[in-house]
């Protein structure tokens, strides 16, 4: 194994081998330098075409993984990784093999593709929809501009308050060495915790939270929690559970005065994302972020409460259509991926018959 690389040559990874990291390198590769963690490979005697899809089989894989060593990042020496057995069919064999992958896998990934479009075009949808919805398009009755460019026209009984006019926001404790070692630590949300209308909660982080934190930081059942920066303002509803988790200053929380419907505002707050009203606060040389003052400056569309609740139970349901049909599409995309690896296998250990591949 070498670190220059030259057509022809397939690039493995030697670290975090599950990964599956294997690339065949085509196309202009001058004076390309792979780093450390990288083996080269470069065929001898042997078709490089096929032998990239060998380096891609479940049979090569699995050879790596059984050599790695360690737990948390297994490697492979790169001296090990050239030792490893290939099978190595005649000349012709070893070219139609590789023909017939290159079309099939061609033909899946277009598939492949074709399914995330369908799913970003189910997105586009909906957002457009929670746009619609968010301005009272279908209210009967007359309408008058809401003085927010990004809005336009609202039905004229709705009001367009500032934010701070219904809710507080409250940003979360910073993470620095002394919260990161200190003695009562609970789990946290980031920035990365909060999708739209959704947490991931598998990763949460810890840190100390003392008694100050912890009364300052909590959350209760139907907090909006906004990102400040990354994707700004991407919002969701906490569901009151967990227990004994808190947030990041990278997170607002807001929470209603008085009365308030934080999932009709958690759809304005898309809205506005959708339609980069965050975005334009900033400029080419600086993040934006959006700060409590910010924030809490922001006017959105106020329907009287039945209102909201009334949209906020439409969009909810479309959402829940949205996501049944993005998991079946998404169930599709993994089953056409195990397709093409089971494919990718049967073909270069001769479990499949491939025209033009007999002896």
């Amino acid at each position: 194994a070498r670190r220059i690389v030259r057509l022809g040559d397939t690039i493995v990874s030697t670290v975090r081998t599950y990964l599956r990291a294997v690339w065949p390198v085509s196309g202009d590769v001058d004076r390309l330098v792979v780093s450390t963690g990288f083996a080269v490979l470069t065929p001898r005697q042997i078709d490089a075409r096929f032998f990239s899809w060998w380096a891609r089989s479940d049979l090569f894989i699995q050879e790596v993984g059984a050599r790695s060593v360690g737990v948390s990042y297994p490697a492979i020496n790169a001296v090990d990784l050239g030792e490893l057995p290939v099978r190595v069919p005649h000349p012709g064999e070893q070219r139609a093999i590789a023909d017939f992958l290159d079309t099939e896998t061609a033909h899946i990934d277009d598939l492949i593709t074709k399914k995330r479009h369908m799913i970003d075009l189910l997105e586009r949808r909906f957002t457009a929809a929670v746009v619609h919805a968010i301005a009272g398009s279908d209210e009967p009755g007359p309408r008058r501009h809401s003085g927010v460019g990004w809005l336009g026209d609202v039905p004229a009984h709705w009001g367009v308050p500032w934010l701070g006019a219904y809710y507080q926001t409250q940003l979360g404790k910073m993470l620095n060495a002394e919260a990161a070692a200190g003695p009562e630590q609970f789990h946290y949300l980031r920035n990365t915790n909060v999708q739209w209308d959704l947490f991931e909660l598998d990763d949460l982080a810890a840190m100390h939270f003392g008694p100050e934190d912890r009364a300052r930081c909590a959350l209760r059942e139907d907090d909006l929690l906004v990102c400040e920066g990354g994707e700004v303002g991407r919002a969701a509803v906490w569901p009151g559970k967990p227990a004994d988790v808190y947030f990041q200053k990278a997170i607002h929380r807001v929470r209603p005065v008085a009365a308030g419907n934080t999932r009709f505002l958690m759809y304005c707050l898309r809205a506005a994302a959708h339609l980069k009203v965050f975005a334009i606060e900033g400029n080419q040389s600086t993040i934006v972020h959006l700060t409590g003052e910010k924030l809490r400056e922001h006017r959105f569309p106020f329907p009287p409460l039945d209102e909201q609740a009334q949209i906020v139970i439409a969009l909810d349901a479309q959402r829940d259509g949205l996501r049944r049909m993005t998991k079946r599409v998404r169930r599709q995309v993994g089953l056409l991926k195990e397709h093409r690896q089971a494919t990718i296998t049967a073909a270069v250990t001769g479990e499949l018959v491939i025209p033009g591949a007999a002896a």
